[in-house]
């Protein structure tokens, strides 16, 4: 643990050269500081206590370097955090603003955060500024100094509450404060920090000071408590923490609590009810429910031999014929443009505001990964999430390897923008993101300086030894966005000027969000070349990411082959790069009508109004390939229903993705009756009728919405195997599709030995 800690003190130095004072030397406070010496003994450090003992023996072990009065010490303070209970901290707000320094930064411990920030919002601008709201979730029963330990915060989360007046420089301090510590930093807006805690901290502590109240008052408590088995030493473990302080969080955040106690209360007087009645099914069903949720929160939370259900089931979709499209819907909002608003908003000086944020697993873990790099962000909450920028220069090394999951855009984007910073990092991902090659983004930053070892055939994990780059010219080989945003992303910072030329058109979502951002760089459409250096800098904005057409696609097509059909898709991007897929379903005879076209950040949005017509089969043109490079799985699937034959060569690229999407798409549409024949670089579908049965989606996304899509022609059921991936790309896929029409259901099933 010490040596870890330290590790992360020599890493950043800013805090080093602070005078930290904390106000309160108990078990968080104790704990702050002593973690801060562990990590760096140059750190100043003083405090303030009512106890004498605890602040003696804090000299005496070399945990603070001086103690003294509030007023003695704030004026010199650089950055003030407040260790003490709710109600003493909002009290104590005034006096800390008239005594402080004009540049010094305050934060809190408190448990509760809509009080305190009102408190501070009372203050002048001056100091609301400086005051960040946080909030450690750790700590014990003990409350003492005694109890204190440096590693309390080590691996744990940490909530920043950053009001509307935070400075954006104030908040990264802070954090890196508690990245020194070892912590994760977490971003949420302070009212909703409020509900969550109330629900998930507050009222289980309520419950447990209830229950032990309820025992101590029977006049045999000594022989209950005598007989009492583990499970009363267990729950009843919160009602030895500090009364003071749980009292204090009680009345400060009243109003929150009685709400969520308001609903307990009436759902525990359904289990009385029941329970009267001796309704076994009742009760079998809820704490059947509850087990389940309770597992699975342990199982994500703590460690996966908490829980077996993931290690010994899997997700299946099964769709029966006979559905019927109709409705008005919108899809998540679009990966692509997700993704660069982390990174770019990251790297950004000021505030930027992203609507419509797709809430996918990928996108999570690229969220995840800058704030492992010192970055606050908030939310996301209804697809909004905003982001405190560092600025180009000011993410601090990851001390974990950053996980991207399946996402290949990520891990792509993150190696150019990664290969150029002064610290070195490491990309892993889950099994299927391993046998993606990286050669394509490696080879060529390797040109401008880079240094990124591989595992075999330049698969993941990279580990990326961050260095000076210097701008190339480079000529791509394939039209890539992946490529070419990764080569831009290094060009930010490379010596000179990087060149980047693509030899078909491709997603140009890259440069369309740089320029938003305000950076220059040189688009020649005509030359399909695009240029950056290094002497901008990226300035925070708002975004609104328009629902992804790839996640459309399912829903245009299902429209476009269900007879009957009628269906708008609601502010779908439509960028000229991405619509390959409406282009070629266009071509095939489908009827789809583009209206309200308007630009939103940048990027074209419209609504999609698609019905049902019968396709024909074509020759993809090799032009519309890249613009369409997601979208094929589901175009296979309007291929099986289009009369005639569609062939498609000069994909390669599919055999690379999440799985072997020309195999894994023959392989479902021959065992659902459909004749295929399959390429190096493509494939051939005749149309015809689909039968029903049993497709693996080989744990691919794409491949799994797609054969859920062509049960709408089957004769009979569906299934498809191993879906869990859709959360990755299209979280409430399952809700639309039935909300369309779509005969689906999850099912669990046991994995076969």
């Amino acid at each position: 643990m010490r040596a870890e800690i330290a590790l992360i003190g020599n890493e950043l130095s800013e805090i080093v050269s602070k005078k930290i004072l904390i106000l309160g030397l108990g078990l968080i406070g104790g704990s702050i500081a002593r973690g801060l010496k562990q990590a760096n003994e140059e750190i100043f450090i003083s405090a303030c206590d009512i106890e004498e003992e605890d602040l003696n023996q804090a000299l005496a072990e070399r945990v603070i370097d001086k103690s003294g009065s509030l007023k003695e010490l704030a004026p010199s303070s650089d950055i003030l955090v407040i260790a003490l209970p709710s109600l003493t901290t909002i009290e104590l707000i005034p006096e800390i603003a008239r005594l402080i320094g004009n540049n010094c930064i305050v934060t809190d411990v408190a448990s509760v955060k809509s009080p305190i920030v009102n408190a501070v919002m009372e203050q002048t601008d001056s100091f609301s500024r400086r005051f960040v709201p946080c909030h450690p979730i750790a700590g014990s029963e003990q409350s003492k100094f005694s109890a204190s330990y440096a590693e309390l915060f080590l691996n744990r989360n940490v909530i920043l509450t950053p009001h509307e007046k935070c400075t954006v420089d104030s908040i990264n301090q802070v954090n890196e404060l508690w990245h020194l510590l070892g912590a994760q930093v977490l971003g949420m807006e302070s009212g909703k920090h409020d509900e969550i805690l109330a629900a998930t901290s507050h009222l289980p502590h309520l419950l447990a000071y209830s229950t032990v109240d309820v025992l101590a008052d029977q006049q045999q408590r000594e022989k209950i408590f005598k007989y009492a088995a583990g499970g009363f030493a267990d729950f009843s473990r919160l009602a030895s923490s500090n009364a003071k302080m749980w009292s204090d969080i009680f009345v400060a955040n009243a109003k929150t609590t009685v709400a969520v106690l308001d609903t307990y209360i009436d759902r525990l007087g359904q289990f009385r009810e029941q329970i009267a009645n001796k309704n076994h099914d009742f009760l079998m069903d809820k704490f059947s429910n509850a087990k389940e949720v309770r597992d699975e929160f342990m199982g994500k939370h703590f460690g996966a031999a908490m829980n077996n259900l993931s290690a010994e089931t899997v997700l299946n979709y099964v769709v029966e014929p006979g559905g019927f499209v109709s409705g008005e819907i919108r899809v998540p909002g679009d990966k692509s443009i997700s993704h660069r608003a982390i990174i770019l908003g990251a790297i950004a000086d000021g505030v930027t505001n992203v609507s419509g944020f797709l809430e996918s697993e990928d996108v999570l873990n690229t969220l995840a990964a800058f704030r492992e790099m010192g970055v606050t962000i908030t939310g996301p909450e209804e697809g909004e999430l905003t982001i405190y920028g560092v600025g180009k220069h000011g993410l601090k090394a990851p001390r974990v390897p950053l996980d991207m999951g399946n996402s290949g855009t990520a891990i792509r984007l993150l190696a150019g923008l990664l290969a150029a910073q002064d610290f070195n990092s490491e990309l892993i991902g889950d099994w299927s993101l391993c046998q993606r090659p990286m050669g394509r983004v490696v080879d060529p930053l390797t040109t401008m300086g880079a240094k990124i070892e591989t595992a075999d055939e330049s698969k993941p994990p990279l580990k990326i030894y961050g260095r000076h780059l210097n701008g190339v010219d480079y000529a791509m080989h394939i039209a890539s966005a992946q490529v070419k945003s990764c080569m831009l992303f290094a060009g930010l910072y490379a010596e000179g000027e990087t060149s980047v030329y693509e030899p078909a058109p491709c997603r140009d979502h890259t440069e369309r969000m740089l320029q938003g951002f305000g950076y220059r760089l040189i688009c020649d459409e005509s030359k399909r070349t695009t240029k950056i250096n290094n002497n901008g800098s990226l300035k925070g904005t708002d975004i609104d990411v328009p629902a992804d057409i790839s996640s459309a696609a399912f829903f245009l097509v299902a429209a476009s082959i269900c007879p009957g059909a009628k269906l708008t898709l609601r502010h779908v991007g439509v960028n000229p790069t991405r619509i390959g897929i409406i282009n070629l379903l266009h071509e095939m005879g489908a009827n789809i009508d583009i209206s309200n076209e308007t630009e939103i950040g940048g990027e074209p949005v419209a609504d999609l109004k698609v019905s049902y017509s019968e396709l024909s089969g074509i020759t993809v043109p090799a032009n519309q390939i890249p613009l369409a490079i997601d979208e094929f799985p589901i175009f296979f699937i309007a291929a099986a229903c289009a009369k005639g034959t569609t062939e498609l060569r000069g994909a390669e690229e599919l055999r690379v993705k999440e799985s072997d999407r020309i195999e894994a798409m023959a392989v479902g549409l021959k065992s659902l009756g459909i004749q295929v024949k399959t390429f190096p670089d493509g494939i051939r579908i005749e149309g015809g009728d689909i039968l029903g049965g049993r497709v693996n989606s080989f744990g691919d996304h794409r491949i799994a919405m797609a054969f859920s899509i062509a049960a709408l022609r089957s004769s009979s059921a569906i299934e498809v195997e191993n879906c869990s991936n859709v959360a990755t790309s299209f979280p409430g896929f399952a809700v639309l599709a039935k909300q369309v029409g779509i005969n689906l259901s999850e099912q669990l099933s046991a994995i076969d030995e």
